[in-house]
């Protein structure tokens, strides 16, 4: 009996050792990592294989600045499937407001709420281990299986939690290598491409409709009395201005079309497939928009009007990008001139007529 015990317990010693080494194993794959994508695709990948786990997916908590940072992880073929967003309370009400992971293999149901969307499961039991990033908690590392004792409550969760801390601290070093990253492309006020991202995609724009004969379609565009903005509501409504000018030109555009900030209260856009004609279709559309829904500054609130000038690559005249863009900003600079000759009391919006 006592051999059978002893033999018993050094079975178990071994498996406990060799689940020690794969989680090792896993720490060492994803702590030289300085990118969310390759961070989160290795660390998915390693768990899967390692411990011949079915499912294995992130859940994140919504969270506007970490978004900007991870929004390009939807191009990954791995992540795409295998990461989720959730509320903050939806969050908390099933995982907590710790570190602790919660193993759970009954009523399942309301933990569905965490899965990937557009996927089947077949899961008996989970595994969630809160993730968090400078002491906050930003979301969790997922796993499933089939088996009901897989992750039974009761079972020892100290290597989980050590892996947590690992990959929270990796997620400390790319969030700061990621931000850098990201601030050299993008306008950190509104989050879209920053002056110098733009003049090279708009190159790289321009020489594809010429080579494809495409038409290619630029609008200059600048917020009115912006100066008046900020001086009757102050500075910080005067930047939610311009982050409310941003996302709603991103909302109204296509994804194939670029939206950046050029500099102040200046915006371009660069309209790919798109004839000058059809740029001021989707501007009066914008224009329309924007009159129709006021931005709420405190208790009061103000209507965002722009003025804005529509360039385009059928015009022979303009044989480069430089020019195209002067030509749409000339153009918007004529209509701030007519803007300025019109009564206020007649003005119904600021478009170019």
């Amino acid at each position: 009996m006592k051999d059978i015990d002893l033999n018993a317990l050094l079975h178990r010693l071994q498996e406990n050792e060799e689940i020690a080494r794969k989680f090792a194993a896993v720490e060492t794959a994803i702590l030289s990592i300085l990118k969310f994508r390759d961070l989160f695709e290795v660390l998915l990948t390693e768990i899967r294989e390692r411990f011949k786990t079915p499912y294995v997916w992130i859940t994140m908590i919504e969270n506007r600045d970490l978004q900007n940072l991870i929004s390009p992880l939807a191009t990954s073929d791995v992540l795409r499937d295998r990461m989720s967003v959730v509320d903050r309370q939806t969050f908390r009400d099933l995982v907590g407001s710790t570190m602790t992971p919660v193993l759970v293999n009954d009523n399942l149901k309301p933990y569905f709420k965490l899965l990937p969307r557009k996927k089947k499961y077949f899961i008996k039991s989970m595994a969630l281990t809160p993730l968090s990033l400078d002491g906050e908690i930003i979301g969790s590392l997922n796993q499933a299986d089939f088996s009901v004792d897989r992750f039974a409550p009761g079972i020892d969760t100290s290597l989980l939690e050590q892996l947590a801390v690992k990959v929270s601290l990796c997620l400390s070093n790319v969030t700061a290598h990621e931000k850098l990253r990201y601030m050299a492309f993008h306008d950190p006020l509104t989050g879209l491409l920053n002056r110098r991202v733009m003049e090279t995609v708009l190159q790289r724009e321009f020489n594809r409709a010429r080579r494809y004969k495409s038409p290619l379609a630029v609008v200059f565009i600048d917020l009115n009395d912006f100066k008046g903005v900020n001086d009757t509501y102050g500075h910080d409504c005067g930047d939610e201005m311009l982050q409310f000018l941003g996302s709603n030109l991103v909302k109204m555009s296509r994804d194939s079309d670029v939206v950046a900030r050029f500099a102040g209260d200046e915006f371009v856009l660069i309209l790919p497939e798109t004839t000058a004609e059809n740029a001021e279709h989707l501007m009066e559309r914008i224009c329309t928009y924007l009159q129709d829904t006021p931005l709420k500054l405190g208790p009061q609130k103000a209507t965002c009007t722009i003025s804005y000038g529509v360039a385009s690559t059928r015009d022979p005249l303009l044989r480069d990008p430089a020019a195209l863009l002067k030509a749409a900003d000339d153009r918007l600079y004529e209509a701030k001139a007519r803007l300025k000759a019109t009564p206020k009391k007649r003005r119904k919006n600021e478009r170019p007529p």
